[in-house]
């Protein structure tokens, strides 16, 4: 690697010693999902970008021929792509999923700066201190936003990427005040201050998901919210909901001559598929994929499919020389 390791973040070392203790602890189910979890641990990583120390979780065959960088989604962390790093590792390829600034093990920004330019300019740091060279790409929900910012200024490190629950919305004054100030709302004053995952689950459960997760993937994604730093959800979301960034979504697919490939789960309520579908005629090298019978949490809802669909992706643009024909 060309940059000097870095000690843990008190966010990693805290979480840690959770685990640590839960692993000694007379619940063996509890015992056995901390010791799952401290193995994950021994790959991760920390590096600076741009001032802020960020964390990554790196693994997979070091001289793999193919490599994927994970990209998670809004008020997410890389632990969501957990399935998915064992099923690609397994196939020998290597894997790198990192928590944006602010978000799961990484530090929080010190002057507050969570615009997708921001994330954007982190993840070229992290490509170049990483010396990747061509990589694919896997991102879901708020994650595309990020890659399709870099991959219009770094197109030809980038061999495939896959979007999960990505989409062209429809947008208009109504929904852009009610959907800012009530996710901001939710977020930050409901789900955060929870102190049992049970309310958060059927929060999931009702609105986003459509098939039953397990109880180890509901702790990961409740731990998520306390680890993302408040100032985070709320400029993120203003965001993704502001007129200048939705009415930009496709020119920003349609500027990139990378392949992609949009998956939309069948019954997602927060990015229809419909939405989803709205892309494809954007991209220059554009396919998708309709999903039955899943949510907008596909990564854990059916990690299995969500796996296979990126494989496919890589082992279909394995050859940078290679293109797609529409």
């Amino acid at each position: 690697m060309a940059h000097t390791a870095l000690p843990p973040t008190k966010k990693f070392v805290s979480y840690r010693q959770e685990l640590l203790d839960l692993q000694s602890s007379d619940d063996r189910a509890a015992s056995k999902r901390a010791t799952f979890e401290l193995s994950l641990m021994e790959h991760s990583h920390f590096v600076e970008l741009n001032g802020i120390v960020h964390h990554y979780h790196d693994s997979g065959p070091r001289d793999a021929e193919q490599t994927v960088l994970l990209i998670h989604g809004w008020d997410c962390w890389w632990m969501w792509w957990h399935h998915v790093i064992r099923f690609l590792n397994d196939r020998g390829i290597r894997t790198i999923a990192y928590d944006m600034r602010g978000h799961g093990w990484s530090d929080n920004d010190p002057n507050n700066h969570y615009h997708i330019d921001y994330f954007a300019h982190d993840l070229n740091e992290l490509v170049n201190k990483l010396e990747l060279g061509q990589f694919h790409i896997a991102a879901f929900s708020f994650g595309p936003f990020v890659a399709l910012d870099y991959a219009g200024s770094h197109p030809g490190l980038i061999r495939s990427m896959t979007f999960f629950n990505f989409g062209y919305l429809h947008n208009s004054e109504f929904i852009k005040e009610f959907a800012t100030n009530t996710i901001t709302f939710v977020f930050n004053n409901l789900l955060r201050k929870l102190t049992w995952w049970l309310p958060a689950y059927m929060f999931a459960r009702l609105v986003l998901a459509k098939n039953t997760v397990m109880l180890h993937d509901i702790l990961i994604g409740f731990k998520s919210l306390g680890l993302c730093a408040p100032e985070a959800i709320d400029q993120t979301t203003r965001q993704i909901t502001s007129f200048e960034l939705t009415e930009s979504v496709p020119d920003m697919v349609s500027s990139v001559d990378i392949p992609i490939l949009f998956v939309a789960g069948e019954g997602d309520s927060i990015m229809t598929s419909e939405n989803t579908e709205k892309l494809e005629k954007y991209a220059r090298k554009g396919r998708y994929v309709c999903v039955p019978e899943c949510g907008h949490l596909i990564t854990v809802e059916l990690p299995d499919t969500a796996s296979s669909l990126i494989l496919g992706q890589v082992e279909e643009f394995s050859d940078p020389s290679v293109t797609l024909h529409k």
